[in-house]
């Protein structure tokens, strides 16, 4: 699934390519035909990203609420667009190229009270410059779930996925396994102000490099990471080898439902 930097790189998209422009919306699937309908011939106003949902305003005619999920993409392309497939959920068109989608979760159009909503069940966002890490320190502090778990949590943090959750908890040398109230607020102010750096990083090159300079590729004289993710990072994706920093072997176990990556020498229990 895709994490938030994806997401708030695709609103910035948007905005570029459509924003302040007469779009055309089409729904060759089917799925979304009455939605595509109401803001077909409308402005694009605005596009703005919370953790994984992408919201894209047309006015008095509401919001396109898209969360991608496991299966969704996005192709976006200059000119004029290829024929249309059956595959395609919303199709947007303007003089300045084209967006399809393919395969969200959701795709719907809703009203603002409906787009509230959404904001105010998700925590906050690292990306967003209006959100800090009160609310979710508020909830971390408290709970004996596992930090690993409580990062992966949309309602204590929006858009941090399984790479940026393993790779934070790594830089900071914090055992996945500690509960939410054993991390210190030192440990959490570092972490949050860690991730809006990183995800700010992930946003500007449209892929995930969390390794500090010492540990790259051409620092260490070692191979680059090869990963249909890309970017350099620590333990995610890295089982059964040997850490950057310490030598130790990187260890994985499911958490959540999802594979956990850590250095049992970096983030000692």
């Amino acid at each position: 699934m895709p994490e938030g930097h994806t997401i708030h790189r695709l609103a910035a998209d948007h905005e570029q390519w459509f924003g302040g422009r007469v779009v055309r919306a089409s729904s060759p699937q089917g799925k979304f035909s009455d939605g595509a309908a109401l803001v077909d011939g409308q402005v694009l106003t605005s596009a703005e990203a919370h953790g994984k949902h992408l919201f894209l305003g047309f006015g008095g005619a509401g919001w396109i609420h898209v969360h991608l999920g496991l299966f969704g993409k996005y192709a976006l392309g200059a000119g004029a667009p290829p024929p249309a497939t059956e595959t395609i959920r919303l199709r947007l068109v303007a003089d300045t190229g084209y967006a399809d989608l393919r395969g969200p979760t959701t795709c719907a159009l809703i009203t603002a009270p409906e787009k509230q909503a959404i904001h105010d069940r998700l925590g906050p966002d690292p990306l967003r410059p209006a959100d800090d890490g009160e609310k979710a320190w508020a909830r971390i502090s408290r709970s004996r779930t596992t930090i690993a778990a409580l990062l992966m949590d949309q309602k204590v943090l929006a858009g941090v996925g399984n790479v940026y959750r393993a790779e934070v908890l790594f830089r900071h040398g914090v055992d996945p396994y500690r509960a939410g109230r054993d991390v210190s607020r030192a440990e959490w102010d570092a972490m949050w102000a860690d991730l809006v750096v990183l995800m700010r990083e992930g946003v500007r090159l449209n892929r995930i490099d969390t390794v500090r300079d010492e540990h790259t590729p051409e620092a260490m004289g070692r191979p680059p990471r090869v990963d249909d993710h890309g970017g350099e990072v620590y333990v995610y994706r890295r089982a059964n080898l040997p850490c950057h920093v310490c030598g130790a072997p990187i260890r994985t176990e499911a958490l959540a439902a999802r594979n956990l990556f850590w250095c049992p020498g970096c983030q000692p229990a």
